[in-house]
C-alpha cells in the first residue's frame, strides 16, 4: 500500500503547485508525470496480484472477517481505476485532444479519488471486525 500512496502523495503535492503556477513544462510537471505512469502501471499489476491470491482465495474459502474486510480490500482494489486513468492520461490514450488545463483537471480528479479510496481503505482495514458484525468462529490461544 505505501508504494502507491507515496507516489499518489507525490502527485497531489506537485499537482497544487501545477495548479497555483500553471508552470506546465518545468520539473514539477516531469515528476508529476513520471509519478502518474509510474503508479498506473505498478497498480494494475498489485490489482492483478491481490485479486488472483487475496481476493479469490478468500472469496472460494469463506475466510473474509466480515465487511470491515470486504470494504477495505474492495476500496483498496478500487483504486485501479483511478490510478490506471491517470497511467492512460500520462500515457496519451485518454483525452489525446484535451487541453493542457483540462488535463491537469482530470488528472487531478483522478488523485482525488485515489487518495479518497485508499484513506477508506485504510480505516476500515485498522477496525476490529467485530464493530461490524463479525464474530471469531474460534479462538485459538
Amino acid at each position: 500500500m505505501a508504494i502507491p500512496v507515496v507516489l499518489a502523495e507525490t502527485i497531489a503535492v506537485s499537482e497544487l503547485y501545477l495548479l497555483f503556477t500553471r508552470n506546465l513544462s518545468g520539473v514539477a510537471k516531469k515528476i508529476n508525470s513520471m509519478a502518474g505512469a509510474l503508479v498506473g502501471v505498478y497498480f494494475v499489476g498489485v490489482f492483478a496480484y491481490l485479486f488472483s491470491t487475496a481476493v479469490v482465495p478468500l472469496t472460494m474459502g469463506g475466510e473474509w472477517r466480515g465487511a470491515a474486510d470486504i470494504i477495505a480490500v474492495g476500496s483498496y482494489l478500487l483504486g485501479v481505476v483511478p490510478l490506471g486513468g491517470l497511467a492512460l492520461l500520462e500515457f496519451g490514450l485518454l483525452k489525446r485532444n484535451a487541453s493542457p488545463e483540462e488535463k491537469l483537471r482530470l488528472h487531478a480528479t483522478f488523485v482525488g479519488i485515489f487518495l479518497i479510496v485508499a484513506h477508506v481503505a485504510m480505516i476500515f482495514g485498522m477496525l476490529n471486525p467485530t464493530l461490524l458484525g463479525w464474530t471469531p468462529t474460534s479462538m485459538i490461544m
